[in-house]
């Protein structure tokens, strides 16, 4: 097995055709076959697990589940005065700062992480933590360890995708919270007026298991892969899961194309602002489903890349160590929310 520290894997990633101009900060995502090497050993506490779902961190998880070594995981707070990273997800912390351990003497080195995988709307008191945290920890690119949804990879599947283009439904969307003065409400209830639209989820009334998501998208042409937020790199598991792994088309709104075409395969999408209105969009929709060769020019893409979606908070978490060398040390975040909302 070839070992690499994580400078080598920077250098061997910013030459590479396939990573965009913020090389820097791009997420760097372990190889098959490859143990990962930090460059130092780091313990990296978890104050607070996301949600409240726990995973389990016993043992080299690190190692054993994405190949970087040196890299340990904890949610032990009685850890605090040896860890050298401490995670805070911001949704436990909405209410203020008080469930920060500001109480307990912090080691000078000590960095401070805020995380959070939700738009900026969904990011409340922000102003409450200016001055608190070193590092940014988010899906953005910019942010200091970045974690995206999922990514686009070079690299056909071992087996070629077979496109189905018989499916029982043009257009599918799932949903639970609708809320009718956002953009995606606007599109949707627009959009409806053209052609006939699936809905499910809870405020339809047609709850969809998890273990049938996929396959029920699956039997339609496109999928509404609407984020709740136009935000600066805000792509969810609405595109990377909904749509890829269900093999539907994407009809996505969310941040611009270029962000789009930047993050996802390309020609995989079609963009709602590409048309001036949702009755040039519906027809476009329409005219594709019917043409079965120009509908499967948008799975060209699967012959050259893959899609692969990062769920597990620990794979997240153990980002960090990859990261935490080519970091500023005596960052502070003054304007927190002025980041975020930037």
């Amino acid at each position: 097995m070839q070992l690499l520290t994580t400078n080598d894997l920077n250098s061997q990633f910013c030459h590479s055709e396939s990573i965009n101009s913020n090389c820097p900060n791009f997420p760097i995502l372990p190889l098959r076959n490859l143990t990962i090497l930090p460059l130092r050993n780091l313990t990296i506490l978890l104050w607070h697990w996301p949600f409240s779902r726990s995973f389990r961190l016993s043992g080299d998880r690190c190692l054993k589940m994405f190949n970087i070594s040196g890299c340990f995981l904890t949610d032990d707070r009685s850890a605090f005065l040896d860890a050298n990273v401490v995670v805070f997800h911001h949704r436990e912390l909405s209410w203020g700062p008080s469930d920060l351990p500001m109480h307990l003497p912090r080691p000078a080195s000590q960095q401070w992480v805020w995380l959070s995988m939700e738009p900026p709307a969904n990011n409340a008191n922000l102003s409450l933590f200016n001055g608190v945290f070193n590092l940014t920890m988010s899906y953005r690119r910019d942010a200091d360890i970045s974690i995206p949804y999922g990514r686009s990879e070079l690299g056909a599947a071992e087996q070629e995708y077979q496109v189905d283009v018989n499916r029982s439904c043009l257009v599918s969307w799932v949903v639970s919270r609708y809320q009718p003065q956002q953009a995606r409400a606007r599109v949707y209830q627009s959009l409806k007026e053209h052609l006939h639209i699936q809905v499910f989820g809870g405020w339809s009334h047609r709850p969809l298991p998890k273990r049938r998501l996929l396959s029920t998208i699956a039997r339609c042409f496109f999928y509404l892969s609407f984020e709740n937020s136009e935000s600066t790199d805000y792509i969810s598991e609405k595109l990377w899961r909904n749509a890829f792994q269900s093999g539907a088309v994407p009809v996505v709104l969310g941040p611009s194309r270029a962000t789009y075409e930047a993050l996802a395969p390309p020609r995989s999408f079609i963009h709602v602002h590409d048309f001036p209105n949702t009755a040039d969009l519906a027809t476009y929709l329409k005219q594709l489903a019917a043409d079965k060769d120009a509908y499967a020019e948008y799975f060209l893409w699967r012959r050259t890349h893959q899609v692969r979606t990062i769920t597990d908070w620990r794979e997240r978490l153990c980002q960090i160590c990859l990261r935490f060398p080519h970091l500023p040390p005596n960052k502070v975040y003054q304007d927190l929310e002025g980041w975020v909302n930037s």
